[in-house]
């Protein structure tokens, strides 16, 4: 019988699995880490409803709570998650998610559509989130933004914006973020320190801009291995103390 994960990275974006991929390699290295998968197609209406569901229908079959980690989106569907069944979760941790779960890239994409064109608005976007970059790089990266926009889940549009305000989360909570992210910038992601409860952690890193997990996967793949770690000390200290 294969091992049941005890990490489930949560991936609502096709197109973005690639950011994700150095980060999974270094945390698979000291955990089991398995990835839940969400994808639609451009006639599908976005659910985060039914992404949620579809996560529940996932982990009903296991037997025991997993950490859950997602980025932007994903780390959307973990938090909603999580408050509907704290049962389920071990932990949450959360990357580029700011106090206001919701916002996300194509939150500032269709913020802009009235005033800019399309393509202009994603050439601008790769250099907001990724840096300058060659010319060959910034068409594949222009391509995968208008591939993410068009099959990820994405509470957003032209018509709509959700917003997603703050409360406590009924798990352990780590809340990721990078100073030079222009998407979730600093003061959304501090807008989580309020709800921080005793053994959450709060954790910043210096460089990376929006996908700081895959420029800087080693050492975040390390604060997130710690984090995990004092959750577990915890654990064994509160079983000591059981009668």
């Amino acid at each position: 019988m294969s091992k049941q994960p005890d990490v489930i990275w949560l991936n609502t974006s096709p197109s973005f699995l690639c950011f994700a991929k150095p980060l999974l390699r270094e945390l698979s290295r000291y955990i089991t880490i398995a990835r839940w998968e969400y994808s639609q197609t451009q006639d599908e209406a976005s659910s985060l409803d039914v992404a949620v569901e579809l996560l529940h229908n996932y982990l009903e079959s296991s037997n025991q709570p997993v950490h859950l980690i997602g980025h932007s989106t994903g780390g959307l569907v973990g938090l909603l998650y999580a408050r509907r069944y704290p049962e389920k979760v071990k932990s949450l941790t959360l990357l580029a998610v700011g106090a206001d779960a919701a916002l996300d890239w194509q939150a500032h994409y269709y913020t802009h559509l009235p005033f800019l064109s399309h393509q202009k608005i994603l050439n601008a976007m790769v250099y907001n989130l990724f840096g300058y970059q060659n010319e060959r790089t910034v068409k594949r990266l222009e391509s995968i933004l208008e591939q993410d926009k068009n099959c990820s889940l994405s509470p957003h549009s032209l018509f709509k914006r959700l917003s997603v305000p703050p409360c406590p989360v009924p798990v352990p909570l780590m809340v990721c973020g990078s100073t030079d992210d222009i998407i979730v910038e600093r003061d959304a992601l501090q807008g989580w320190r309020p709800f921080l409860m005793e053994g959450d952690r709060y954790w910043e890193c210096q460089k990376g801009r929006h996908f700081f997990h895959l420029f800087e996967p080693e050492i975040v793949a390390e604060q997130i291995l710690d984090f995990w770690q004092s959750l577990r000390q915890l654990d064994s200290v509160c079983s000591s103390l059981k009668v």
